[in-house]
């Protein structure tokens, strides 16, 4: 179908070339619709109508000068002028009439639209501005959007509407802070067929991480029902993470998911005219559930890359892209129904690194999903609807149910945000990330925990929760240029276990993670003993067994809960640094810390001194735990084959003999964790006088060493580290514990294997880092916030030793 007219477009008709003329959301659909359906994109069919409608509508109305003046002098700080001035402009606008000639174009391509899509058809219709989603400034969520419309009379009324909402208090205020004139900025309208998502599911797509930048994953969000939802925050969606290079690769493994409580979904209303859609409650049992399987994410996310690629090459620069996507019940298959270019994460400069941290802790009052990573502080405002934003003041803490763009004007005021409801793509979430602003969204309860007049810290800086705490926090606030960092001979790795920290904690210039602990994924986000999901019948506490249905809802098996929640946090971190190594070390809980996991207490023998019990080697290969530690080993097979990501190593803590490491090597084996099977390296964690005194026989059963110089120390001095009497002798730096550091350096290069250490010691003193550099330690594994600074510590240290 073709236009034959000046104010129809149809999408087959438009590219991106054509923002001027149809705004920028038309021009990406028909880009998409033109250029990526033949490569298998989906793309609903519509039209655009021009933005030469507006001009003529200003025209035969004389409209235009009237607007201007409206607006003449307009104090946009003063919201209460704003909302009279706005609500004046809209006004004039309603008044106004549609020419019939203009009229009868839409109402043709319309009629053409509907039958070619159906019975029962109805579309949406959508605003684009002409200087919309460009690469500096994004107006999306400026204007309205209308779903299900239907009949002749709802269509244009919806028009009219489009038209009004370039007048809305928001459209106004963000055109003056981004400095378009407001005459220079003109409406078209998208009328889209719709997708019956309403039966489905639907969401939105980033092609890089909301909160870090970091551009090797697509993050898809997802709930039940039309899109609107999340695009507005009022439900807290499932959030899927899929890791581009390994995808690209062959690899088809969702990196990481979230289930979201999903409350409401939107669902056409009955009548298709005025309201033509309603919220209904969610049933439980589709909010237990996620709203997308694997292969219906990994399917959007090929899609996904597609569009991205599509768009870098035609813009001639890395463009990651914003994308809504919706799942029609009807037919069963997934729709890209908008997508524009990013505009907020991918303009910020990739050599600057800025680093939030606390100071000192206090009582936290709520938690949620964090919008960045910054942190800030104010007196709490609470406002409950929008009659109460008048009352708002500079430099306050915002804290609502949800937030809507009728806020924004407020919102560009506010230290920071929060709100009851939303996801990391809801609108309260896009403008935090725009304004820079921490915010932290989907707390549940917030304006009931919070009241007006509380001081309060909002940080974001602790990973994917962000947490409001009671009072004024001191917090520290420090400014990298990568650019001019030194990089020394000597690895710097670092430290990591949590994977909610892993996409930012790789934009440290460092080379890879040297230890990445299974114990914190394991408590954190597992939290259930892995021998009580084997055999949860085995759990005498009803609360615990309660606990394990509703932590293993959705999963095959509980077992299955155990291996893919593993994997996927493994999984994180070495995707966030890949190709770059991850040395994984297998778990190292000891018996009394295993117990206070959920189920644990049933499976964990009472020991009297846990610290050298039973824990690490011995664990594995031990009749008591072995079920379990085959579980850990199919969770890491999971990571390297099925996900794709070879660069994890896997390290075998406290191994007390050459028996012991024997046996662990060949239990890894039965599991299908070979020694040199696609490139697997198998280190060990160089940590007993035994290792180091036998290091020449145990070179044979591993691939390198890195020294653990904490349970070393301990174990040299005889002090145990956790004794808080004894603990002034404890020190790194004793004769003998360096005694044992040269031997360990020395016995693995001696057998030609690398030796690294992960111990605090190399940035708690720097004369134990000069020890090592000097001794020509392959790496120093360090905690992230010590990164910078030992860096060129060691690049100094390096100096000076050369010759």
């Amino acid at each position: 179908m073709h236009g034959n007219d000046a104010y129809i477009r149809w999408f087959s008709e438009l590219g991106i070339e054509d923002v001027d003329l149809v705004g920028g959301k038309n021009a990406s659909l028909g880009e998409m619709y033109r250029e990526l359906r033949p490569a298998g994109i989906n793309v609903p069919n519509g039209f655009a109508i021009t933005a030469r409608a507006w001009h003529e509508l200003l025209d035969s109305a004389g409209i235009g000068q009237l607007l201007e003046d409206t607006l003449d002098g307009l104090v946009p700080e003063d919201a209460a002028d704003l909302a009279r001035r706005g609500r004046r402009a809209r006004e004039i606008i309603y008044s106004a009439r549609l020419p019939q000639h203009i009229r009868s174009s839409i109402l043709d391509a319309f009629h053409a639209l509907l039958d070619e899509s159906g019975p029962d058809a109805s579309v949406a219709v959508r605003s684009s501005a002409t200087a919309e989603d460009l690469p500096t400034a994004s107006f999306a969520g400026q204007q309205e959007t209308f779903l299900n419309i239907g009949t002749d009379e709802a269509l244009i009324n919806a028009c009219m509407e489009c038209f009004a909402s370039l007048y809305t208090d928001r459209a106004i205020h963000y055109r003056i802070d981004q400095g378009f004139a407001h005459a220079g900025v003109a409406l078209s309208i998208g009328v889209q067929r719709m997708v019956r998502s309403d039966l489905a599911s639907s969401g939105v797509i980033f092609t890089l991480d909301t909160e870090s930048g970091f551009r090797d994953v697509v993050f898809i969000t997802g709930a039940w029902g039309l899109g609107e939802n999340v695009v507005q925050g009022t439900v807290d969606p499932d959030e899927f993470h899929v890791h581009k290079p390994t995808y690209a690769a062959g690899s088809r493994a969702v990196l990481h998911r979230q289930l979201g409580d999903k409350q409401v979904k939107l669902i056409y209303a009955h009548g298709r005219h005025g309201a033509c859609t309603r919220n209904i409650a969610t049933p439980r049992s589709d909010r237990r559930r996620f709203c997308l399987d694997d292969a219906q994410v990994l399917e959007l996310a090929g899609q996904a890359m597609k569009i991205e690629a599509h768009y870098s090459r035609r813009r001639g620069q890395d463009t990651p892209m914003d994308i809504e996507w919706a799942r029609d019940g009807r037919d069963g298959q997934l729709y890209i129904v908008q997508a524009r270019p990013e505009t907020v994460i991918s303009q910020r400069s990739p050599t600057i690194l800025r680093e939030y941290q606390l100071a000192e802790s206090g009582e936290v009052l709520v938690t949620g999903n964090a919008v960045g990573d910054r942190i800030a502080a104010g007196s709490v405002r609470v406002i409950d609807d929008p009659s109460g934003l008048q009352a708002f003041h500079a430099g306050e803490v915002l804290v609502a149910d949800i937030t809507t763009p009728d806020w924004e004007p407020v919102m560009k005021q506010a230290a920071a945000i929060v709100t009851n409801r939303g996801g990391r793509t809801c609108h309260a979430a896009i403008v935090a990330r725009e304004l820079g602003v921490p915010a932290v969204v989907g707390t549940g309860n917030a304006t009931g925990r919070l009241t007006t007049g509380q001081r309060v810290t909002v940080s974001c800086a602790g990973g994917n929760t962000g947490r409001v705490y009671a009072g004024d926090l001191r917090f520290e606030v420090k400014e990298t240029d990568l650019g001019r960092l030194q990089h020394p001979r000597t690895k710097i790795m670092v430290n990591l276990g949590n994977p909610e920290l892993a996409f930012k904690t790789a934009q440290l210039p460092g080379d890879g993670v040297g230890l990445a602990r299974l114990e914190f994924i394991i408590a954190e986000h597992i939290k259930v003993h892995p021998l009580a999901l084997l055999y949860p019948e085995k759990v005498t506490s009803a609360e615990e067994r309660r606990q394990i249905d509703e932590l293993t809802a959705g999963y095959a098996s509980p077992a299955t809960y155990f291996t893919e929640r593993l994997s996927e946090g493994v999984g994180t971190i070495a995707a966030a640094f890949y190709p770059r190594p991850v040395t994984v070390r297998l778990s190292d809980f000891k018996s009394n810390e295993y117990a206070h996991l959920v189920g644990g207490s049933v499976f964990e023998p009472q020991e009297d001194n846990p610290m050298l019990g039973l824990r690490g080697a011995s664990r594995y290969v031990h009749p008591l735990y072995r079920e379990a530690f085959e579980l850990e080993c199919q969770a890491m097979l999971r990571v390297r084959e099925t996900m794709g990501l070879a660069n994890v190593k896997l390290m075998v803590p406290f191994c007390r003999t050459l028996a012991e490491a024997e046996a662990v090597v060949e239990a890894m084996a039965e599991n299908g964790l070979v020694r040199g099977d696609n490139g697997l390296e198998i280190w060990m964690m160089c940590e007993l006088p035994n290792n180091v005194l036998l290091i020449d026989g145990f070179s044979g059963y591993f691939d390198g060493f890195s020294i653990g110089s904490n349970d070393l120390t301990q174990l040299v001095l005889g002090i145990d580290r956790d004794s808080a009497l004894v603990a002034a002798g404890f020190d790194e730096r004793d004769p003998g514990v360096k005694q044992l550091l040269r031997m360990a350096v020395e016995g693995a290069h001696r057998n030609g294997l690398p030796c690294g250490i992960c111990g605090q010691a190399p940035s708690d003193f720097p004369d134990m880092a000069a020890y090592l550099v000097g001794l020509g330690i392959d790496s120093i594994s360090l905690n992230p916030d010590t990164v910078m600074k030992t860096m060129q510590d060691i690049v100094a240290l390096e100096q000076q030793q050369s010759p």
